[in-house]
């Protein structure tokens, strides 16, 4: 099982650039595209500030696919 994020899907949908979401959490745009490329989890605490960013449920944020 591998957790993979959709938050560049959402990001894209809501027309909102990595700089723009940045603005919104306060999370580096570094940090962002390393979250968003799958590099990196992000902590509980940023989940949450980008779920409430992008205007969706934090379940949202995530994938599970399983093999």
């Amino acid at each position: 099982m591998v957790i993979k994020f959709t938050i560049k899907c959402i990001r894209k949908e809501k027309k909102l650039t990595l700089k723009q979401l940045s603005y919104k959490t306060g999370i580096s745009t570094t940090h962002l595209n390393d979250i968003e490329s799958n590099s990196k989890m992000p902590s509980l605490i940023f989940a949450i500030k980008i779920a409430k960013a992008l205007k969706v449920n934090i379940n949202d944020l995530y994938y599970i696919e399983r093999y």
